[in-house]
C-alpha cells in the first residue's frame, strides 16, 4: 500500500451522513434520476461492454473471470481496492490468466483508497462488480446506480437495517432508470436448484410444512496481524470476523441457504423470529467479535416454519443442503430430489452457476429485458440481519422491528488508524437497537 493510501481519510460523507440522507434524496429524485439517465442503458449484440470491480479479493477475480468468459465482447478497463497490493496481485493473476486477452486495465485506471470506488464508477465502465466486504455495499451501490451503471452485486448486500433500506431505494432509482442488476446469490441461476424449487412450488411434495436450512462447516481462512497494519486495516483485511464488515457469518455466508428458504416461500417475509448462538469454539482475539454457531427459527403467517442452522467449528460434522418437509414427501434442493409420491432427480445440464448469473446479466443489456435482482437480494439480507439480531439479543423481533432498527454499525471514521474490536454479543445483555 502506498503511503499516500494509508494516510488517507475519507472525504465522502461518512455512512450515516449517506443513509440519513438517502431517504430524502430518493423522494425527491425523480428529476435527478431523469438528469442521471444514460442516453443508451442497453448496448448491442457486437458492442464492447466496459466491465470494473470495486474489491479485487478472491471473489472480485472470480467474478471478473466469469464476466470476462459470459460475453465475447466484454473487457475489464479498471480495478478499485482499499488495499494496493490486492489490486495488483488480482490484475497479475488475471493478465496471467485464461482471460487475459480481455484484460485492459492501465496504470490510470487503478484506483486505491476508501474513495476508490468513486473514481471507478466516474470512469466509462458499463457495468460495475461490486465485491467489497458487504458493508460498503450500499454506499457502492447507491453511487454506481445514480451515475448509470449496470450492476452485479455480490450477496449480502448490507449488514445493517439503515444499509437494507438504503438499498432498497437504490433500488427503486435502478428500476427508474431501467439498469440491470443481478445478485450473487448464485444459486437462483443453477438449473438444477431453479427446476427444483419449480416443482416443489407447482406442488411436487404437497403443501410446504417446514424448511430447515443448514450451512454446518468449518474454519475459513485468516490473515495474521503484520507489524505496519493499523487496526483498521487488520479488521479489513480478516473483514470476515467483524459484525461491521461482514454482518456475521449467518448473514455473509448462510445468506445462500436463507435466500432458498425465502425463495420457496416466495420472497415474503416472516412474521418473527426467534434464535439462539454464541462463541464457543472459535474465542480466540484473532476472530474478531463474530459468533460460531446460530439456530433460527422463522415463524410465517401461514404456518410454516424455517428452521436455520448454520456453524463454523472445526472438527464438527459439516452439512450444506436445504431440506423441504411437504404434506406429500420432501425434497433436498442442493441435491436436486423429491422424494415421496413422487419422486424426481434432475438430470439437465448444469453449467456453472458462476458463469450463468453474468450471462444472463450481459445478455439482458444487450437485449433491453432489464434483470433487476434488487427485491429478494435486500429481502434475503435482512432475513439474515433478523437471525443474527435475534442471537446477539435472545429475543424474539419480529419483521417490521427488525427493518426498522436503527443500530448502525459503521466506525467512527473511515481512515488508517486505530480501531477498537467491537465487543462479543452477550444474549440477554445485548439490547435490540
Amino acid at each position: 500500500m502506498s503511503d499516500a493510501a494509508r494516510s488517507s481519510k475519507a472525504q465522502e460523507p461518512s455512512r450515516r451522513d449517506f443513509l440519513r440522507n438517502s431517504a430524502a434524496t430518493v423522494a425527491a429524485g425523480t428529476a435527478v434520476v431523469q438528469s442521471l439517465r444514460p442516453t443508451a442503458v442497453h448496448a448491442g449484440v457486437n458492442e464492447t461492454l466496459k466491465v470494473g470491480v470495486i474489491g479485487c479479493g478472491g471473489r472480485g477475480g472470480g467474478a471478473v473471470k466469469n464476466a470476462l468468459n459470459a460475453d465475447p465482447n466484454v473487457k475489464l478497463t479498471a480495478m478499485a481496492d482499499a488495499f494496493e497490493d490486492r489490486l495488483q496481485h488480482s490484475l497479475k493473476s488475471l493478465r496471467e490468466s485464461e482471460v487475459a486477452d480481455k484484460v485492459d486495465v492501465d496504470d490510470e485506471h487503478c484506483f486505491v483508497g476508501f474513495d476508490a470506488y468513486k473514481d471507478l464508477i466516474a470512469t466509462d465502465v458499463d457495468v460495475v462488480i461490486l465485491t467489497t466486504p458487504p458493508h460498503f455495499r450500499p454506499a457502492h451501490y447507491r453511487e454506481a446506480i445514480a451515475h448509470g451503471k449496470h450492476v452485479f452485486c455480490e450477496k449480502p448486500v448490507a449488514v445493517d437495517a439503515p444499509g437494507v433500506r438504503s438499498v432498497m431505494l437504490t433500488n427503486d432509482m435502478a428500476r427508474e432508470k431501467r439498469l440491470c442488476v443481478v445478485s450473487g446469490l448464485c444459486w437462483r441461476y443453477d438449473y438444477g436448484v431453479r427446476e427444483t424449487i419449480q416443482r416443489i412450488l407447482d406442488g411436487g411434495i404437497g403443501d410446504i410444512v417446514a424448511i430447515q436450512e443448514n450451512y454446518n462447516t468449518g474454519y475459513l481462512w485468516h490473515e495474521e496481524r503484520q507489524p505496519h497494519w493499523s487496526d483498521m486495516e487488520y479488521q479489513m483485511r480478516n473483514w470476515l470476523y467483524y459484525t461491521w464488515l461482514s454482518g456475521d457469518h449467518n448473514v455473509e455466508q448462510h445468506i445462500h441457504s436463507l435466500d432458498k428458504a425465502a425463495w420457496l416461500m416466495g420472497d415474503e417475509p416472516p412474521e418473527r423470529a426467534t434464535g439462539l448462538g454464541g462463541r464457543q469454539v472459535r474465542t480466540d482475539e484473532k476472530w474478531g467479535n463474530i459468533f460460531d454457531h446460530h439456530a433460527v427459527v422463522y415463524e410465517y403467517a401461514n404456518g410454516v416454519r424455517v428452521f436455520s442452522y448454520c456453524r463454523q467449528q472445526a472438527g464438527a460434522s459439516k452439512d450444506v443442503e436445504d431440506y423441504v418437509l411437504g404434506t406429500k414427501g420432501q425434497a433436498k434442493v442442493i441435491k436436486n430430489t423429491l422424494r415421496g409420491e413422487t419422486n424426481w432427480r434432475y438430470r439437465g445440464p448444469r453449467p456453472s452457476m458462476y458463469d450463468v448469473e453474468h450471462q444472463e446479466l450481459f445478455a439482458a443489456i444487450r437485449s433491453g429485458e432489464t434483470i433487476n435482482n434488487g427485491d429478494y437480494m435486500a429481502k434475503s439480507t435482512m432475513l439474515a440481519i433478523l437471525g443474527r439480531m435475534t442471537t446477539y439479543t435472545g429475543q424474539t423481533i419480529t419483521w417490521d422491528q427488525a427493518l426498522n432498527s436503527e443500530e448502525d454499525l459503521t466506525p467512527p471514521a473511515y481512515e488508517w488508524g486505530s480501531l477498537a474490536s467491537p465487543p462479543v454479543a452477550m444474549p440477554g445483555i445485548t439490547k435490540f437497537v
